[in-house]
């Protein structure tokens, strides 16, 4: 869970998120708001994801200011969660 919150909230292509559908929502102004472990159990999930599944979360007053950050600046908003992970995977990563 640490590795799939870093992939999706410090790994960047150009600034921008490396995950396709993760750029997708946070160009638009979602949170990167949980991390579910075996969210999706199907033989497509465990492929693709190991299973994980990601919510992105959109607060409606909030969309503007988010995609203008995540555009402007490069910055993800993400939830406690995710943060905690991201930190989590810093402290031990060898990377």
């Amino acid at each position: 869970m640490r590795l799939c919150a870093w992939y999706l909230y410090g790994e960047k292509h150009r600034g921008y998120a490396l995950n396709p559908v993760a750029n997708f929502h946070l160009q638009n102004g979602s949170v990167l708001w949980r991390i579910n472990w075996m969210g999706d159990t199907s033989p497509r999930g465990i492929g693709a994801s190991c299973g994980m599944m990601v919510n992105y979360r959109y607060f409606l007053e909030e969309t503007a200011s988010n995609s203008a950050l995540y555009l402007g600046s490069k910055q993800v908003q993400a939830s406690e969660q995710v943060l905690a992970l991201v930190s989590q995977f810093q402290q031990h990563s060898k990377l």
